[in-house]
């Protein structure tokens, strides 16, 4: 293992978006990128300011959802140039950062 330059992206989304299943598929079966993580919020609002939480009195699943991914820069700006043609500007955050990983392909 050694200590390399990766790009961390991260996807913001709401359960009733119902583009997880699709995303996942992309990044795990086409792009292959290193790694995701999925994670349920209990709360959150975006741009609409519209909030979405998870309450007793709220029968419908529409929780935020984060999807987290990390590759190489080269690999996931080709990965970004196919998200940003599925998603509305806004929903995706990325940054430079490093990790120690093993190189594969």
């Amino acid at each position: 293992m050694r200590n390399t330059q990766v790009t961390m992206v991260r996807i913001y989304l709401t359960e009733g978006e119902r583009r997880l299943k699709s995303l996942l598929a992309y990044l795990h079966d086409e792009s292959k990128v290193h790694g995701v993580t999925v994670f349920r919020g209990i709360s959150g609002f975006g741009k609409s300011g519209k909030m979405h939480s998870s309450t007793l009195m709220d029968m419908a699943f529409d929780l935020p959802l984060v999807i987290e991914f990390f590759d190489r820069p080269e690999r996931i700006k080709t990965v970004l140039s196919h998200l940003d043609t599925l998603l509305e500007p806004g929903h995706i955050v990325s940054w430079n950062a490093r990790a120690n990983i093993e190189d594969r392909d």
